[in-house]
């Protein structure tokens, strides 16, 4: 039997794509973990966002498994090693959701620049400020992308009309410098930016890779931006940062834990710390789910696998 579960809302295209090249096709988006173990043994392929892992267990249990597709980009939930020892493909589509990822980086970072978001609250409750909401153009700035690959060059090309200088550093990958991005080193990025943005994935080398030392090293007082994951960066590092004047403002759309009704005492207490801070924007990790987006990560999958 060639079925294919798919375990996450997706844009029709999939479904009826994968019906027409003559698919059994389950689509479960609210399937849990628990319920996936009891039906994966009869799967060729299962399409997962990030609301499944596929992990040990899962992988043991799909004696029929060829394949595990991820929608979007991140595989930091998927046994990838295990899963390629038992000859089982893994494949993910980021190209699908990088411009929309690049385009939400860039409303982040022109909205806190400008004041957007606080100038917006403080009309609404009746006030007219203008001197302490005068903004700062980005024209002229140095702007440090720490991953250089699809999101992150995707941000590049984005800020390529900006007229600012764009420097990016990438631990795997070199030689992609040219006459819009200068390729350099993480320590010169650092010590040159005026704005940092994160694109890197979450692995054992990145987990907390942003942490009081990384703000330390800082020397331009820059803005910062994380549209990567959660746990790259850690959050008490940069209300901590903030507060003591090594960066200007923060971009966030990823938290540690985004479950926020498992939240321990703790982690209420910086999440409400994080919402309240003036000079940070925090949105729900929506930098990738634009309407186009939906589409594509979704025609990628299809394409990889040859049936689009």
């Amino acid at each position: 039997m060639n079925r294919i579960i798919i375990t996450a809302k997706t844009h029709p295209v999939l479904e009826q794509t994968l019906v027409k090249k003559g698919y059994d096709v389950l689509y479960l988006p609210s399937i849990t973990p628990v319920e996936l173990i009891e039906i994966i043994h009869t799967a060729m392929g299962v399409v997962v966002a990030t609301n499944i892992g596929i992990d040990r267990e899962l992988i043991d249990r799909g004696a029929k498994l060829q394949w595990i597709a991820r929608l979007g980009s991140g595989m930091d939930h998927i046994d990838t090693e295990y899963a390629t020892s038992k000859n089982i493909r893994c494949l993910s589509s980021p190209e699908g959701n990088r411009d929309s990822v690049a385009e939400h980086a860039l409303g982040m970072l022109l909205n806190i620049m400008n004041n957007i978001s606080r100038a917006q609250r403080q009309t609404m409750d009746g006030k007219w400020i203008r001197e302490d909401n005068r903004g700062t153009e980005l024209k002229g700035k140095t702007v440090g992308i720490i991953g250089y690959g699809n999101t992150g060059s995707a941000f590049a090309g984005l800020l390529s009309s900006f007229g600012v200088n764009i420097l990016a550093y990438d631990k795997y990958k070199l030689g992609f410098g040219n006459n819009i991005v200068k390729e350099v080193g993480f320590d010169e990025l650092c010590s040159r930016a005026d704005v940092i943005s994160l694109h890197v994935p979450l692995n054992n080398e990145t987990l907390k890779m942003v942490d009081s030392s990384f703000f330390s090293s800082l020397s331009q007082q820059p803005y910062f931006i994380n549209t990567s994951r959660g746990k790259v960066a850690d959050s008490s590092a940069i209300l901590d940062a903030l507060e003591t004047s090594k960066i200007r403002g923060a971009c966030i759309d990823v938290i540690e834990n985004e479950d926020l009704a498992s939240h321990t005492e703790e982690e209420r207490a910086l999440f409400y710390r994080l919402c309240q801070h003036p000079r940070i924007i925090l949105t729900p990790h929506i930098a990738g789910y634009s309407e186009q987006s939906y589409y594509k990560v979704s025609w990628y999958i299809l394409e990889k696998l040859g049936l689009a």
